[in-house]
């Protein structure tokens, strides 16, 4: 059977800072993230030639034939692999099908809505109307599923279908899960290469080194969770919830922090925006119980406009990296500046 490639390279050029770091504090994520417009990781840089649309493997049976023929004809018309298109639908709301607020109507905790997950912001930049009837309805397939394909393109794909992924969810989990779903519905090998001269590109390039052996401890610990299930009151090691990988990645350099997000919050030590540090904490007006001066979501800030953090039971992945200046951000506490905390760190000698 004939070989398909689309063939990619990528080049991650790590930054020289280095951080003389004391405390860190973190954020809960509640929802998935999907952001339009802005910058991605301007140092992945792809090259690719355009693949052909392929044929479908017995896989894609499982898609609703109403949806792989938009994915088939969207594809052929903006010129992006149908493949592609329907690992985005499956990975965002396998299709449609899933049950949960931002698929049929309204939006999820990161205002997403619609089977493509499109932020409104960016829906009325780049919305299509697929079925021509004189409305861009995001909450359409018909109109949603052309409407993902355009804007794919407008990021470049497909000669650039990794760094143009990463522009709908910024996250290289998302990224490769798409493309895993994208090689699973086409028949024969359908893939994409990186270059073997250039480093893949990961969530955590350019993050600085870290000057205070506390925080790359707090850091890898909740780094090393990354892809796992968000688990309702989880505190792991199968599972977390936001707040629970922050509390445990804390545990493992001996320090013993609040267990939920409305204690976590007033524990830390605020931090001016922009004065934040790698293991920080930063808060986000999302999540079950939220109100004004009392955010339900947290992750950790692990770089510049980089956290990890746990997201919420239907998000893929789960647990991740991915910015954090959206419009939900509340604000950053530093637990280690707490002077409970200090007197653990000088009790650990």
């Amino acid at each position: 059977m004939r070989r398909r490639l689309l063939a990619l390279g990528a080049v991650g050029v790590f930054g020289a800072l280095f951080f003389a770091l004391l405390v860190v504090p973190t954020f809960f994520g509640a929802t998935q993230f999907l952001f339009g417009g802005g910058g991605g990781n301007g140092n992945c840089v792809d090259t690719a030639q355009a693949a052909d649309q392929p044929t479908e493997d017995a896989a894609a049976k499982g898609i609703p034939a109403d949806y792989l023929a938009l994915y088939k004809a969207s594809g052929e018309k903006y010129g992006i692999p149908w493949n592609v298109l329907a690992g985005v639908g499956r990975v965002e709301t396998i299709h449609g099908t899933l049950k949960g607020e931002g698929v049929l109507s309204g939006e999820n905790y990161a205002g997403a809505g619609g089977p493509m997950q499109f932020l409104e912001a960016t829906w009325k930049s780049f919305g299509v109307d697929g079925d021509g009837d004189g409305d861009k309805d995001r909450y359409d397939p018909r109109d949603a599923i052309p409407g993902a394909a355009a804007y794919l393109k407008h990021n470049k794909a497909p000669e650039k279908v990794r760094t143009a992924l990463f522009m709908y969810n910024h996250s290289w989990d998302y990224v490769d899960l798409v493309l895993d779903w994208a090689d699973t519905y086409a028949a024969g090998d359908f893939q994409v290469v990186q270059n073997a001269a250039l480093p893949d590109c990961k969530d955590t390039a350019d993050l600085p080194a870290y000057a205070d052996s506390l925080i790359q401890t707090i850091i890898d610990f909740a780094l090393a969770q990354r892809g796992k299930p968000y688990i309702w009151g989880g505190t792991g090691p199968d599972g977390y919830d936001c707040s629970g990988l922050i509390q445990m990645a804390y545990k493992e350099a001996g320090l013993t922090i609040p267990r939920v997000t409305f204690d976590q919050w007033p524990f830390g030590v605020r931090v001016k925006d922009g004065e934040e540090q790698p293991g920080d904490l930063v808060f986000f007006s999302s999540g079950p119980n939220n109100a004004p001066g009392r955010p339900g979501h947290v992750g950790m800030v692990i770089g510049e406009n980089k956290m990890i953090v746990a997201r919420c039971t239907k998000c893929s992945p789960a647990i991740g990296v991915f910015p954090y200046r959206v419009s939900t951000m509340v604000g950053f506490t530093r637990p280690l500046a707490n002077d409970a905390v200090i007197a653990q760190i000088q009790a650990l000698g």
